[in-house]
């Protein structure tokens, strides 16, 4: 060959051909990714042999491009080493075939980056000329200037499909589909139909998202290649974004995919190079009789995702649409959020990963097979990746590695890096962007709940509030958790749209949170990686009779921990260990027992601020040594759920909780626990009460309470009443007493809460009329009545309130039309049942 006339470059490619062929007659065990290699190593020779004319020319020295002569060696080094592998080493086989894979795409890198300049630049030297050579000139033009910069076009072709197999789709070089794709039918044809609609029904921008390894990538790939879209879109053009956002980049890949080369020019900013962006769009799609386009944005990490996709959006160009795939979700953007694979789904393709023959499959029962399947949880990368690591592997491996899994000896993610670096991403992502500490602060935290269960919003923000000094009257908490759900590291599932207007703090009221378990683990392995004494969160789970491994750890020294977790089963028998956490602020006990006693260890929790205890057993659980609690000086937050508090919180106790701020009961028996309660919570603010079904009245014992802020009573479906007394809560602000369906009236003496904004009576289908003293509350500015189908009148004291916004319904709007002096603002009704599960 004469590559470089035999320079250092040209002998190191030489020798990596020698040692190619070498090797290829006599091993097997590489093909595909020599197959690859093979393509790679054709396409440069071409190119170094059009790079030799043009040196020619410009009698420019053979050195310029001698830098590279050692990665090709490490190339040789690299062939000849795979030579010694024997066949049956499958562990260096797989090493050694991405090593050559990485080696491949290295070469393609340089050739397209590198060389593609060195022969721009010489081109464009030989284009400038002088006089005496314009001989040479006319035979580069004519023989060599339209074969270069064919070559290069077609080497871009040629390599990217040796590294990464995408073919090319008229405009669009798009990624190989794999053989087996699982669960993407239904999602093709529903983002087909969202891209086929006219720009006039449906928005230009389609956000497809989903957290990383789900496929997203896949089925963008899949809606490139569908026949529909390609007779619909002459124009497809796709471009891969991913972490470090460069927008020139992204336009040069356009105008390339086009054959555009001589729109290559240096843009002179960002704002430049979408303008040329523009032009040169609306000059193949920007009349009617144009060509459609579609453009691809794969794997947009930009947090500013919408900020981002409007610079691509150009409004001129009438058939125009864009399809974005993100781990980010959109807010303004029409969305397709990408399900997980279900059980039937997931299954056949872990079984496509670790038995790839199919025969092997016989050596391992289905029922560990499916206990596998089951922990990997419809995530396609999960699958794939665990596959490959049990390929092979006797069943007595895959027992020991389930067993480890599901004791907490192991992390799904210690055995698969993999997997564990492709999901830390999003978490890598917050660390590098400024603001972002409380938001991945909050998503570790999520951890600390048992998996498959929903959790409300409400104990969220409660936890966030104290833990990172957040506003609660603020956004800020609320925002944090929008951001999680956002970037698809959580679901928020709303029970009802939030009325915009909701002002007094609880924007998600109701709502509660997903997380699906892959993530869930993904904050667990995170939290865990600091020896046991220095863990910021610890989250430990107690199955049976015996206690955790761990624990031996935590009886040595007081821990440094800030959020502490502890799950136990139905046969936990209450029996805890003397742990020091003297600097825990967050306590969360999740149990299943018909009888729980709280930890005595509790009692020297000095800097503890927020209890949660939650029951996930079928009926309300016995609540026992609550008096512990009356230790904790700096308690400011309490929970309790599903739990029967009758005889737990009794004022006999004698025991003060002086810096209590609020206290939130769901599901609770309550019977007369807080008839006495104003001695035991003096500077309570803010108390919630929710399906709590023996709550027949407000508790008169509330009422003496003179610093409450906050009242909310929501799906107490039997209480029918509020006493008078509540007139002594002179400074109370909001009252909520949604969905309780029984509620017959509110007392006269409401009149008197001249500081109460907000009022809530939303669904209470048996309120049959307003007290006549509602005209008193001077402070009213937000009233909710939406489903107050039982009022047939409201009193003419109304007329006296002023800049009252009333939410509701079309029916209770007809109540309101004699009344000028209220804004109305008509909801739509939009119920969610999720909850139920």
């Amino acid at each position: 060959m004469d590559l470089i006339g035999g320079g250092v470059v040209g002998v190191a490619f030489s020798d990596l051909e020698k040692a190619f062929i070498k090797v290829i007659k006599t091993i097997a065990r590489f093909k595909s990714t020599f197959k690859r290699l093979k393509a790679t190593m054709d396409a440069i020779d071409l190119i170094f042999k059009d790079t030799r004319k043009l040196e020619q020319i410009l009698e420019r020295p053979q050195t310029e491009l001698d830098f590279f002569a050692e990665e090709l060696r490490r190339g040789t080094d690299l062939i000849l080493l795979c030579w010694k592998i024997k066949s049956w080493n499958l562990y260096k086989k797989y090493v050694y075939s991405k090593k050559l894979q990485s080696f491949d795409q290295e070469l393609t890198r340089f050739f397209q980056i590198n060389v593609q300049a060195h022969q721009v630049r010489s081109i464009r030297q030989v284009s400038k000329g002088v006089s005496d050579v314009s001989v040479k000139l006319d035979v580069v033009k004519g023989e060599i200037l339209h074969d270069v910069l064919e070559k290069i076009d077609s080497m871009s072709v040629t390599c990217s499909s040796s590294c990464s197999s995408r073919k090319y789709l008229g405009s669009a070089y798009v990624g190989e589909i794999p053989d087996l794709v699982l669960g993407l039918d239904l999602p093709l044809e529903e983002l087909k139909v969202m891209l086929l609609k006219d720009n006039s029904v449906l928005p230009t921008v389609v956000v497809l998202s989903a957290p990383p390894g789900c496929g997203k990538t896949t089925l963008a790939n899949m809606v490139c290649a569908d026949s529909t879209i390609k007779k619909k879109f002459k124009n497809i053009f796709f471009v891969t974004i991913s972490k470090a956002v460069n927008i020139q980049i992204a336009v040069k890949t356009i105008f390339k995919q086009k054959g555009c080369l001589d729109e290559l020019l240096e843009f002179r900013s960002d704002e430049d190079a979408i303008n040329q962006l523009g032009q040169f769009l609306k000059q193949i799609g920007g009349e009617p009789d144009k060509d459609p386009i579609l453009l691809v944005l794969d794997d947009v990490w930009s947090p500013g995702l919408e900020a981002f996709v409007q610079k691509f959006r150009f409004k001129e160009i009438p058939e125009y649409k864009i399809l974005v795939t993100s781990r980010f979700a959109s807010k303004l953007h029409l969305e397709y959020k990408l399900k997980l694979l279900n059980d039937k789904d997931a299954k056949e393709l872990f079984c496509h990963s670790v038995f790839p023959s199919g025969s092997e499959h016989l050596k391992i029962s289905d029922k560990t097979v499916n206990e596998v399947v089951k922990a990997c949880n419809g995530f396609p990368l999960a699958l794939n990746v665990v596959g490959l690591s049990l390929r092979g592997k006797p069943e007595e491996t895959w027992k020991t590695t389930l067993n480890k899994w599901s004791k907490g000896r192991s992390s799904i993610f210690d055995s698969n890096s993999i997997l564990l670096n492709n999901l830390k991403t999003s978490l890598d992502a917050l660390d590098e962007e400024k603001g972002m500490e409380t938001v991945k602060e909050g998503f570790l935290d999520l951890g600390a709940f048992p998996e498959d269960q929903r959790i409300s919003s409400t104990i969220l923000l409660d936890m966030w509030v104290e833990s990172y000094d957040l506003d609660e009257q603020g956004m800020e908490t609320y925002t944090n958790l929008i951001e999680l759900s956002t970037r698809n590291l959580l679901n928020v599932v709303p029970t009802r749209k939030d009325d915009p207007s909701d002002l007094d703090g609880r924007y998600c009221n109701g709502h509660f949170v997903t997380q699906h378990d892959m993530l869930r683990e993904l904050a667990i392995h995170q939290s865990s990686q600091e020896a046991i004494e220095l863990r910021n969160r610890l989250i430990t789970e107690i199955i049976g009779k015996g206690q955790p491994k761990d624990w031996v750890g935590m009886l040595k020294q007081p821990l440094t921990a800030r959020l502490v977790s502890i799950s136990t089963d139905d046969t936990f028998t209450s029996i805890w260990p003397d742990i020091k956490l003297p600097e825990a602020e967050v306590l969360i006990l999740n149990f299943r027992s018909k009888n729980y006693a709280l930890p005595q260890f509790m009692e020297h929790m000095n800097q503890l601020k927020v209890l949660i205890v939650t029951n996930y057993g079928f009926s309300p659980a016995n609540l026992k040594d609550f008096p512990v609690v009356g230790h904790l000086s700096n308690l400011r937050r309490i929970r309790l759920e599903h739990v029967s508090i009758s005889s737990t919180l009794s004022c006999s106790f004698g025991f003060q909780l002086i810096n209590l701020e609020k206290l939130s009961l769901t599901m609770c028996e309550i019977g007369n626990a807080l008839d006495n309660c104003a001695n035991m919570f003096p500077h309570l603010r803010d108390i919630e009460m929710e399906y709590c079904r023996d709550l027949v009245e407000l508790p008169v014992g509330i009422c003496d309470i003179v610093h409450l802020e906050k009242i909310s009573i929501t799906r107490c479906n039997k209480l029918f009443g509020l006493p008078e007394e509540i007139e002594k809560l002179i400074n109370l602000q909001s009252l909520r007493l949604n969905s309780c369906t029984e509620l017959e009236k509110l007392p006269e003496t409401i009149g008197c809460l001249q500081e109460l904004s907000l009022l809530d009576i939303s669904d209470c289908l048996s309120l049959s009329e307003m007290p006549i003293q509602i005209g008193d509350l001077k402070g009213l500015r937000i009233l909710h009545m939406r489903g107050c189908s039982g009022m047939d009148e409201l009193p003419d004291s109304f007329e006296e309130l002023e800049d009252v916004t009333v939410f509701c319904d079309k029916e209770t709007a007809k109540l309101w039309e004699d009344y000028t002096n209220v804004e109305i603002i008509l909801v739509k009704e939009d119920i969610n049942l999720d909850w139920l599960h």
